[in-house]
């Protein structure tokens, strides 16, 4: 084979195998969706300014000194409804805010995607079930969920006082929809909730979370 047959016969080749990657690669990203940043444990969790369902805004820094739960949440997905319907987050949150925590709903659903909700219906959405976090934190644009690299709904991260991220995952053990699951699954949340009061460092800092993908727009 000389130079000439080389130049003219290899790159075809190349170039076929070269759009298959793409397109693999392509499908593979569509399948995953976007890569997002990974708030690191034991460092400061990632600043945020949001606005709240009752049209006020916050800031991480804003609750310095306290401890603060950050729960990603959709109104529409099963697993939300779970621990929704069940009471398990309501009461979670009653018993966390009655001891000082702050408690941060957030939705990140982008707007005409699942979970997306104006402030008067997130208010209400909570009033009819129960719930009472401390506010309810609007991302339509989802910056502050990607900043987490909050995946899904539920997904929950808790900051310690000193304003560093020292829990991230799933609510609790048993990553299903069945109501019957909450009595039997290991409660992460509520535990490192319990852990942190008693001055002791998080068990379990880093766990899977479960539930619906959060839907970020493009």
């Amino acid at each position: 084979m000389n130079a000439s047959t080389t130049a003219s016969s290899m790159p075809a080749t190349w170039s076929r195998r070269a759009v298959q990657a793409t397109a693999a690669l392509a499908a593979s990203m569509a399948m995953t969706g976007p890569v997002l940043a990974q708030a690191q444990l034991d460092q400061p969790a990632p600043a945020f300014s949001a606005a709240t369902a009752d049209g006020k805004t916050v800031t991480l820094d804003s609750y310095k000194g306290k401890t603060v739960v950050l729960e990603w949440t959709n109104h529409e997905c099963p697993y939300v409804k779970k621990h929704y319907g069940s009471g398990n987050i309501p009461a979670l949150q009653k018993e966390a805010t009655a001891q000082g925590v702050v408690w941060l709903q957030v939705i990140s659903s982008a707007p005409g995607q699942q979970g997306n909700v104006d402030g008067p219906t997130a208010i209400k959405l909570n009033k009819d079930r129960g719930a009472a976090p401390t506010q309810v934190l609007l991302d339509p644009s989802g910056q502050i969920g990607k900043s987490y690299g909050a995946q899904t709904s539920p997904h929950l991260f808790i900051v310690n006082p000193q304003g560093v991220l020292v829990y991230k995952g799933g609510i609790d053990s048993i990553a299903t929809a069945k109501v019957d699951d909450i009595a039997k699954a290991d409660p992460y949340v509520k535990t490192a909730l319990s852990e942190l009061a008693a001055g002791k460092k998080v068990t379990h800092a880093s766990t899977k979370p479960y539930g619906c993908s959060i839907k970020y727009g493009s």
